[in-house]
C-alpha cells in the first residue's frame, strides 16, 4: 500500500472519529504528497521520496518547535509536538542511539576513517543506508564523536 492511499484511508478514520491532532498532521502529509506530485518534475514517488518528504516535515515542525520554545509559546508548541507525533508514525521504525553507533562503528571501520577529514565520506553512506531510520543530525553528531 502506497503512502498516499495509506494517507487517504487514515483522513478518512481521523474524520470519522472527530479527532484533530490526527487531522492536522494527516493533512499536512497529504498537502506535502500533492506539492511533491506536482512539481513540474513528472518523476514518480518511490518509497526514498515518501520518507525524505516525511523527515522534511518533522524537520520543519522540530525547528518550529524550538522557536516556540525559546518564546515561551507553549499552545504552539504543543500542537508542532502533536504533529510531529502523527507524521513519525509513517516513517519506517527508527534506530536506537546504541544500535545507530553500533552500525556507524561497522561503517567507520570498513572505510578505514580515522580522522575528522573522512566524516563527508562516512556521512554520505551513513545517510544513503539508513535513510528514515535515523535523523542526519544525530548522526552527524554520533559520527563527530567517534572521529574525534
Amino acid at each position: 500500500m502506497s503512502l498516499e492511499t495509506k494517507i487517504n484511508t487514515d483522513l478518512k478514520e481521523a474524520m470519522k472519529a472527530k479527532d484533530q491532532v490526527r487531522l492536522r498532521g494527516i493533512r499536512a502529509i497529504k498537502s506535502a504528497i500533492l506539492l511533491l506530485k506536482t512539481d513540474g518534475s513528472g518523476k514518480e514517488i518511490d518509497e526514498k521520496a515518501e520518507i525524505k518528504m516525511l523527515q522534511k516535515l518533522i524537520k520543519q515542525r522540530k525547528d518550529s518547535l524550538e522557536i516556540y520554545e525559546k518564546q515561551g509559546r507553549e499552545d504552539l508548541a504543543v500542537k508542532e509536538r502533536e504533529e510531529i507525533e502523527v507524521i513519525s508514525e509513517y516513517l519506517p521504525e527508527q534506530l536506537s542511539n546504541e544500535e545507530l553507533e553500533a552500525k556507524l562503528k561497522e561503517i567507520i571501520s570498513e572505510t578505514g576513517a580515522s580522522s575528522m577529514k573522512d566524516m563527508g565520506k562516512i556521512m554520505g553512506i551513513a545517510n544513503q543506508k539508513f535513510a528514515g531510520k535515523a535523523d542526519g543530525k544525530t548522526i552527524s553528531g554520533i559520527v563527530k564523536n567517534l572521529l574525534s
